[in-house]
């Protein structure tokens, strides 16, 4: 049975509800609201027209777009951002510029992406010792490049 999430737009803005481009898509594009430019280096908070009412126990995660990322060097900076469940505000975007050229944002361009996600239950237990594992406290780089 499917999980009904449900959301408004901006009032004008309805032309930018979120969409799949196909069927089987993960994901619902997100659009911009207004026009704005990124320089190189840039940063700049995106709004999409986009109320959501998550169901207690999901999240919504805003993701790059992989054509942006790849060809203009455009991504989410707090990627996965994420929307919790009692968040009622609009849904904006913080992008960055990592490219060398400025980069214009139209009204209506898809910024973003968007996962629906099921979050468990979860209690956090404290403990006075973990149990082994083969990896330890091995962190970052700790299993090389190859």
């Amino acid at each position: 049975m499917p999980v009904v999430v449900r959301f408004r737009m901006q009032p004008g803005d309805e032309d930018l509800q979120p969409r799949k481009a196909h069927a089987d898509d993960a994901a619902y594009d997100l659009r911009a609201r207004v026009a704005t430019a990124l320089p190189p280096g840039g940063v700049a908070l995106v709004p999409t027209g986009l109320f959501l009412e998550l169901p207690v126990g999901f999240e919504a995660q805003v993701r790059p777009r992989s054509g942006l990322a790849l060809k203009q060097a455009v991504t989410v900076l707090n990627s996965p951002g994420t929307i919790d469940a009692g968040y009622r505000g609009e849904v904006g975007v913080i992008l960055f510029n990592a490219g060398r050229e400025a980069f214009q944002v139209a009204r209506g361009d898809r910024i973003a992406q968007m996962v629906i996600q099921t979050l468990p239950e979860v209690v956090l237990e404290p403990a006075a010792d973990l149990a082994a594992s083969a990896r330890g406290s091995g962190g970052f780089g700790s299993t090389g490049v190859r």
